[in-house]
C-alpha cells in the first residue's frame, strides 16, 4: 500500500488485505540444499532472511491483516519460529494433513477468511518466490485489489526478461474500465518449447504467469462452486471439522483427502469468465533452479556468484555454493557447484532444470539424501548425525532455551549423553539429574527419559547410541509438549 496509508488499527477490518502464503512445495530443482525435510522456502537463498520470511514481510504493516499460512504439518514449528523471528504477529497457520496442490489449499484459506467477512480481499502468494522491486509491487497490488473488489480473479503477469521455458504465459487482453493498470485476461499458454517461448517473450502481449492471485473470499468461493465443486465440497468439510492444535489449525484429514489434487490455475483461473491480469515488472523470480539463483545473485567481475567458503580461479559465469567445506573451482564456465554436508552437485547451468531427474533416481534407489538433510529440525531444536557404524551412532543435539524433548523410551538402544555447552535437566526413570558442561549420564535400554534445557543459552550435547537397531522410529513417546504421537 502507499507509504502514507493510515495505520492498520484505524482502517475498517474489511479494508485490510489478508496475505495467504502457500508453503507446501519441496523445491527439488534446488537439491541438495532444498529437500522435503527442509525445503527451499526456509533457506536464506537471496537475502539474509529465508524466502518465507521475505514473503511474509512484504505483506505486513499498514493495510494488511495477519497472514494465513497453509503448510505441510511436518513444517509447522519451523514456520511458526521463522515468522516469530521476523516479527509477524498473530499468523493463522493452517495445516494440510495431505498435499493436494494449490486449489484445495487456497479454498481452505478463503473459507476460513469468509467466516469473518466474505468480502475480505485475499492476496495469495507462494512462500518461495523472490521480488526485487517492492515499490513496483505496491503499485501493482493497488490495481489488483481494485479489480478484485469488482469481482475479478486477478493474476500478476511478469514482464519477460527472456525466452523462459519453465514458466506458463498469459496473453493480455483489453484494459478493464475504471481500474487503471488492470486488463482482461485473454488466454493462458502452458510452458512452451524454446521457439515458442522466444516468440511469446518478444511479442509485447505475453507475460509470465507468476502464480500470485488477488480476489475476495466471496468471489473465489463462487468460482470454485461453479468450476471445481468437488474441491470446494471436500475442503468445506475439512474446514468445518478443523481442530485447534497449540497455535495451529488442523484441517480434518478424511474430508481434505477427498479433494482432487489440482492447481488453482487449472481449477479456476483457466475456466473463469472473470479473470484479470495486472502487468508488472517486479524483478520477480520463482527461484526455481540454480540458474535462477545465479541470475539473482551478486556477481564478481567474471560473472561468478560465490556463497560460503569458496575459492575461484579462472572461472566465469558460475554459481558456486558451499555450506561447509572449502570448495575450489578452477577454469569452469557456466557451471553450478553446490556442496552440502552429505552431497555435492555439479552441472552445466543450461541443465539446471534436470536436477529433478537426479532426485527421482535417488528416490528410486531408496537414498535418504533425496528427501532429508543430515541436520533434522524439531520443535525443540535440531540434531545431526556425526558418525554411524555397526551397532553405534554419534549425534550432536542442540536444544533451544526453555524447550524439552518428549518423555520417551527405546526398545533397541541405550544412550550416553555428554554436555558440551549449556545446562541439561535429565529425567531418567524416577531420577531428575542436572548436568553441566563436561558432565554425562548413561540411559540404559528401556529406561524412561527426557532431556530439557532450563537455561538461557542453547544446550549442546553429544549423544552416543548403541544397540541392535538405531532407527528414529524406535521411539515410544509417553508425553510430548508438542502433541506428537
Amino acid at each position: 500500500m502507499p507509504a502514507d496509508s493510515l495505520p492498520t488499527d484505524s482502517l475498517p477490518a474489511d479494508s485490510l488485505i489478508i496475505p495467504v502464503i502457500l508453503s507446501g512445495g519441496s523445491g527439488t530443482r534446488l537439491w541438495p540444499v532444498s529437500r522435503e525435510s527442509f525445503p527451499k522456502q526456509y533457506w536464506p537463498l537471496v537475502s539474509e532472511r529465508s524466502l518465507l520470511q521475505d514473503t511474509a514481510l512484504r505483506a505486513t504493516g499498514a493495510g494488511f491483516a495477519p497472514p494465513i499460512v497453509v503448510c505441510n504439518h511436518e513444517h509447522r514449528f519451523l514456520i511458526a519460529e521463522q515468522l516469530r523471528l521476523s516479527g509477524v504477529k498473530a499468523p493463522r497457520i493452517l495445516l494440510e494433513p495431505v498435499g493436494r496442490n494449490s486449489a484445495p489449499a487456497i479454498a481452505a484459506a478463503a473459507l476460513l477468511a469468509a467466516e469473518d467477512n466474505p468480502d475480505q480481499v485475499l492476496w495469495m502468494m507462494a512462500a518461495d518466490a523472490a521480488i526485487g522491486d517492492d515499490a513496483a509491487l505496491r503499485v501493482a497490488l493497488d490495481a489488483a485489489v481494485a479489480a478484485a473488489r469488482r469481482g475479478r480473479i486477478v493474476m500478476f503477469g511478469m514482464t519477460p526478461t527472456g525466452p523462459e521455458t519453465g514458466y506458463g504465459y498469459i496473453e493480455v487482453g483489453a484494459p478493464l474500465p475504471g481500474v487503471a493498470g488492470a486488463h482482461a485476461l485473454a488466454r493462458f499458454i502452458e510452458k512452451p518449447d524454446a521457439a515458442t517461448a522466444a516468440s511469446l517473450a518478444g511479442s509485447g502481449r505475453h507475460l509470465w504467469n507468476s502464480g500470485m492471485f488477488v480476489f475476495t473470499a466471496r468471489s473465489l468461493i463462487a468460482e470454485m462452486a461453479e468450476h471445481a465443486p468437488e474441491v470446494l465440497a471436500a475442503v468445506r468439510g475439512a474446514v468445518a471439522e478443523r481442530q485447534a492444535d497449540l497455535d495451529f489449525l488442523r484441517l480434518e484429514r478424511e474430508a481434505f483427502a477427498r479433494a482432487p489434487s489440482i492447481s488453482l490455475d487449472y481449477a479456476v483461473a483457466e475456466r473463469t469468465a472473470h479473470a484479470a491480469v495486472v502487468p508488472a515488472d517486479l524483478g520477480w523470480s520463482d527461484v526455481g533452479s540454480w540458474n535462477a539463483l545465479w541470475e539473482l545473485g551478486a556477481k564478481d567481475a567474471a560473472g561468478n556468484v560465490a556463497v560460503g567458503d569458496v575459492l575461484l580461479e579462472g572461472a566465469r559465469d558460475c554459481y558456486v555454493r558451499s555450506d561447509g567445506m572449502l570448495t575450489a573451482v578452477v577454469g569452469l564456465e557456466d557451471a553450478v557447484v553446490v556442496v552440502t554436508e552429505d552431497a555435492v552437485l555439479a552441472l552445466d547451468r543450461r541443465h539446471a532444470q534436470d536436477v529433478k531427474a537426479v532426485v527421482d533416481r535417488l528416490r528410486a534407489a531408496g537414498r535418504t539424501e533425496a528427501v532429508a538433510h543430515n541436520r533434522l529440525y524439531r520443535p525443540w531444536g535440531f540434531y545431526e548425525s556425526l558418525i554411524q557404524g555397526e551397532r553405534f551412532q554419534v549425534k550432536r543435539i542442540v536444544v533451544a532455551p526453555g524447550q524439552k524433548l518428549s518423555l520417551q523410551k527405546h526398545f533397541h538402544r541405550a544412550e550416553h549423553w555428554v554436555v558440551v555447552n549449556g545446562t541439561a535437566l535429565v529425567t531418567r526413570d524416577e531420577e531428575r539429574i542436572m548436568l553441566r558442561e563436561n558432565e554425562s549420564v548413561y540411559l540404559p535400554l528401556g529406561c524412561v527419559h527426557r532431556l530439557e534445557n532450563p537455561g538461557r543459552i542453547p544446550l549442546t550435547l553429544i549423544e552416543v547410541q548403541s544397540g541392535a537397531y538405531l532407527g528414529e522410529d524406535d521411539i515410544v513417546r509417553i508425553e510430548d509438549t508438542y502433541g506428537r504421537s
